[in-house]
């Protein structure tokens, strides 16, 4: 046992995201407005707020507008709104179509929309809440949660700092706090690893189609000022993917001078030989693309699983002692490929719910009826109007899929009387590599491609060396004796980062886990096909350093 110090608040909050800060300044602002004392707590494992969000990212103001009403004027990072917003069908490595307006779902069309970095949205709104009265503690990583005698979460318990990759203590070791709550509040992302443990302890996805997920890679890239084109989205289907994969790419103008290109990639895909990462690096290449590279810089890179399974794959959201909310639970509009506006409201609606339940004399410890108010909310509509994107593209591919999207939101604006469901993990979809062939990967060029250690560099990737692994294997032996096996072991490939490696020899293989590389996008813990990969939260601040992301 370690003797831990002890913090208590009225509410703590895990995450420093878009969902976890709207929570925290909508109490804050009910607590000024009925001159109420409420303290809340937010912890944010990257180093600094915004250091570890990724996205595209377009989004959708309405949550941001009922959040603050006058963001404009407070000056919420929005400076480039959409003024030109284009969808192509790339159908090999050179051809494109362009499809008409008419042609495109009315969920993709981003009139009124705005190209921002959500890093800095995310650092915006956490000076907000900060001026509001939450205090808030990034380089502090929620590792455990707490219990009480009830089993009921009490809060969490932030990671441990100085222990040595064996777990002994290093000079200057200091054990974690333990952050007491009335109300826990996770909001880590997706595929939060406490959120994750959450979701099986209390079954909250019982009766629900697994959640699906797609892995979004992303440059930015610093273009000349005759090459700058700010408002400017292009989003693209079809090649590099074809039938390998789901998914599809982007690239947006930002202001400054700037360009954000990205590939997503569906991962219920089959052949263990396909490489995400590589796959993106062909796809800057398309003449579509590299057009707005032309005597550019890459000056950052970063990836990020989605959770993108929509209303099917919701969990239950409330738990004794809590919420789960945003992309950690999978509030994502699939049909709108955009996670902010959604996860922001998810954590207006649990602020509510919180507000209320702290005036009364004895809280409950479960807000079971939280479903239903995101239920009746904005965004429980608009989920539920989604919640075919996702199966039926899974069901019918890219351009079928399409083709039924277009019509249901179109014409029918989501209500057309049928549910799909796909209940087949992503994990389970990969197939033996005998089965499937390697795809042919050019080596990078150095101007439009790259390798993935320059990559990670720019992400400003660190992690403390001695310390314990944060990618845990149930056992060992798989990676080697089943997976190397039977699929070529895909987690070298998977992996965006480089982190993991079959290092072989006349001794035999050996799987190697370079943890110092990872960018944190879990992509492991959700890939894997023997479910054998566990990511766990490492030492506060290690991870990516996300400038302008």
């Amino acid at each position: 046992m370690t003797d831990r110090e002890v913090m208590e608040f009225d509410v703590v909050i895990v995450g420093g995201g878009p969902a976890g800060l709207s929570t925290a300044c909508r109490i804050m602002q009910r607590a000024k407005a009925e001159e109420k004392e409420i303290s809340v707590c937010l912890v944010e494992k990257g180093s600094e707020i915004g250091a570890h969000i990724l996205s595209g990212a377009v989004v959708d103001k309405k949550a941001l507008a009922e959040l603050f009403p006058d963001w404009e004027a407070m000056g919420a990072p929005l400076h480039t709104a959409v003024n030109l917003d284009e969808l192509y069908w790339l159908n090999s490595e050179s051809g494109s179509k362009q499809l008409n307006n008419w042609m495109i779902p009315k969920t993709l069309q981003n009139d009124g929309n705005y190209i921002i970095s959500l890093g800095n949205l995310s650092r915006w709104l956490a000076e907000q809440a900060e001026e509001l009265g939450v205090e808030v503690f990034p380089g502090f990583s929620a590792a455990h949660l707490a219990y009480d005698e009830e089993g009921n979460v009490e809060g969490v318990i932030t990671g441990d700092m100085g222990l040595t990759e064996e777990g002994s203590q290093k000079d200057g070791f200091m054990p974690g706090m333990l952050l007491k709550a009335k109300y826990t509040i996770f909001s880590e992302g997706c595929r939060g690893h406490l959120g994750k443990e959450l979701i099986a302890r209390f079954e909250l996805d019982k009766n629900k189609a697994p959640q699906h997920y797609g892995l979004g890679i992303k440059e930015l890239w610093d273009v000349p000022e005759s090459e700058s084109k700010p408002g400017t989205v292009i989003h693209t289907a079809g090649w590099p993917l074809d039938k390998e994969a789901g998914g599809g790419g982007f690239l947006y103008h930002l202001e400054n001078n700037q360009v954000v290109v990205g590939l997503i990639v569906d991962l219920n895909y089959k052949n263990p030989h396909l490489s995400p990462y590589d796959e993106f690096q062909r796809y800057k290449h398309h003449p579509l693309i590299s057009q707005h590279l032309k005597g550019a810089k890459r000056v950052s890179y970063g990836a990020r699983a989605i959770a993108k399974g929509g209303w099917s794959s919701l969990p239950k959201m409330s738990f004794p002692g809590g919420l789960i909310i945003g992309c950690d639970a999978g509030t994502l509009n699939p049909a709108k490929i955009k996670g902010t506006h959604t996860a922001m409201k998810s954590g207006m609606l649990a602020a509510e719910t919180v507000f209320d339940a702290l005036q009364i004399k004895t809280p409950p410890a479960e807000l079971a009826h939280f479903d239903e108010v995101l239920r009746n909310s904005w965004l429980g509509e608009e989920l539920e109007q989604a919640r075919n994107f996702v199966p039926v593209m899974h069901k019918f591919g890219t351009f079928w899929g399409g083709a039924y999207n277009w019509l249901d939101q179109n014409l029918f604006s989501g209500h057309l009387p049928f549910t799909f469901n796909d209940m087949k993990p992503d994990y389970a979809c990969m197939e033996s590599a005998e089965t499937h062939k390697a795809p042919e990967y050019k080596k990078p060029d150095g101007l439009l491609s790259f390798d993935k250690l320059s990559s990670v560099f720019l992400s400003n990737t660190n992690h403390e060396e001695d310390q314990p692994c944060h990618l845990q294997l149930k056992d060992a032996n798989i990676p080697i004796q089943s997976n190397l096996v039977k699929f070529n072991e895909p987690a070298q490939r998977y992996c965006p980062a480089g982190v993991y490696e079959v290092v072989r020899s006349e001794g035999g293989s050996i799987f190697q886990i370079n943890s110092q590389n990872c960018i944190h996008c879990k992509t492991c813990d959700i890939k894997d096909p023997a479910q054998n990969i566990t990511w766990v939260t490492p030492e506060g601040s290690g991870g990516p350093n996300y400038p302008n992301m």
